[in-house]
């Protein structure tokens, strides 16, 4: 009898010990204002590396540091500076032409006066036409697509450093979580073998529980690559050593807002780089046409001479001014073919931005499917499948302490909870990743209201 009740005593502080965590709760279709995927107050890293890591970082600070020294992005920055540069360059007139004639030697004799010894030439070609308004137009085009990739980088980069710094923090949540059930496991051990000594209990179970332990002890072996994994991805974004030490990963509140399908649509049609990057294309095209086409009116060249005849006096002994042209209408195969081979470019350009937009539904819905599929998870395991897990293994219990149940009941209980609740960190760490990759997708954060924090200000 005594032994009963020692043993209740001490199954019922081991699992209160072991109760269900406290989480948050996603909305439907909804999308997070970029912070982290839970509150939690206990940290999220292994307790051997807690010493040396006392401060926490920020994802804000983590992505401010990664768009400031991210090598990719400074390339994708420079390459867009270099694309503006053209754009004067295009615009600019074509260089005036200056020219000098000097007779070196005449082998015949002149009256003074006669012929001219010394010419000096000035020409500049005008653009009356407006080519270089044209090429002007093309480049500014292409420097604004620049602009895009650009900004796809930098969507890019952001979303891999909050893909990297949730699963830091789902790392550190599943250390946290096996070590819990090591030390779960180890006071089941000791009832157990209390059980054991007195022939309650059988030696496969004492043998059983310390089996289960030396898996759990392994797996904290996985979960800590998986933490030095994100660690490395982490600092490799933000230019740093891989082997530089981080902080602990600050967990933030999120506030999930309510995300429809139409919202999403307009949003991407109207943002995403790579339609900017179609249109720009199109304008580009449509530049050079025109410009092809222009290319059959030639620009007017004017020049001014002064020459200065044999023993004259003056400095200039007359001044002469004259226009040219060329003449484009005796090479009809070469600026007819540039037509051509502009319009097909334009033709190109234009079902590149039809195949960008029904591209961009068609990925824009799946990545809503996968927040949606992934909130779905999330939210079952924590109003259903985690209360059944607790439900279970707190009757198991009652069980094992009136012998009604023996102990691998016991354990499979523990185990299943164990499992549901580290499958639940993992549904609502890709529920986060899912929404940055849609982000990403879409061309920016999708700044919308809190439907719930509206209707609260509405009632008041």
């Amino acid at each position: 009898m005594k032994l009963k009740i020692v043993l209740s005593l001490v199954i019922l502080s081991a699992v209160s010990a072991f109760g269900q965590p406290r989480v948050e709760r996603p909305s439907v279709g909804s999308v997070s204002s970029g912070k982290s995927v839970e509150a939690s107050e206990r940290n999220t890293l292994p307790r051997s590396s807690r010493s040396d890591r006392s401060p926490r970082f920020l994802l804000d600070e983590v992505i401010s540091e990664v768009l400031s020294n991210n090598p990719s992005l400074k390339s994708a920055r420079a390459n867009w500076e270099a694309r503006k540069q053209r754009v004067p360059q295009a615009r600019a007139w074509e260089d005036p032409r200056v020219g000098v004639d000097v007779t070196a030697a005449r082998f015949v004799r002149v009256s003074p006066n006669s012929f001219s010894d010394e010419k000096l030439m000035l020409e500049q070609t005008i653009p009356v036409t407006g080519k270089n308004r044209l090429r002007a137009d093309a480049a500014g085009a292409e420097a604004f697509s620049a602009f895009q990739e650009f900004h796809r980088r930098e969507l890019d980069l952001m979303a891999r450093t909050r893909t990297a710094y949730f699963q830091l923090i789902n790392a550190g949540k599943q250390v946290e979580l096996t070590r819990k059930n090591i030390g779960l496991l180890k006071q089941f051990s000791e009832i157990t073998r209390a059980k054991y000594e007195v022939g309650a209990q059988s030696q496969a179970d004492v043998l059983q529980v310390e089996t289960e332990l030396g898996k759990l002890e392994e797996t904290v072996f996985d979960f800590q690559r998986q933490i030095s994994d994100a660690e490395t991805q982490l600092n490799t974004l933000m230019n740093r050593p891989a082997q530089s030490p981080l902080a602990l990963p600050a967990a933030e509140n999120f506030q999930p807002v309510e995300l429809s399908w139409e919202n999403i649509e307009a949003f991407a049609l109207t943002n995403r780089p790579e339609l900017f990057i179609a249109q720009r294309k199109i304008e580009a095209a449509q530049a050079r046409l025109e410009l092809a086409r222009r290319d059959w009116w030639p620009d007017p060249t004017f020049r001014i001479e002064a020459d200065r005849y044999n023993q004259a006096s003056q400095i200039a002994s007359e001044v002469i001014v004259g226009v040219s042209i060329n003449l484009p209408w005796f090479n009809r195969k070469k600026y007819d073919g540039a037509i051509r081979e502009n319009k097909n470019m334009l033709e190109s350009a234009e079902h590149d931005l039809e195949a960008a937009r029904t591209e961009t539904l068609g990925i824009v819905k799946n990545a809503l499917k996968k927040v949606q599929t992934f909130h779905r998870h999330s939210e079952l395991f924590r109003s259903k499948l985690l209360p059944l897990a607790q439900a279970t293994l707190n009757s198991k219990r009652l069980n094992y302490e009136t012998d009604k149940a023996n102990f691998l009941d016991l354990l499979t209980a523990q185990r299943t909870l164990q499992d549901v609740e580290s499958m639940y960190w993992n549904h609502l760490t890709d529920y986060q990743i899912a929404v940055a990759e849609l982000e990403a997708l879409v061309g920016g954060k999708m700044e919308l209201q809190n439907p719930v924090a509206e209707k609260t200000k509405e009632k008041k």
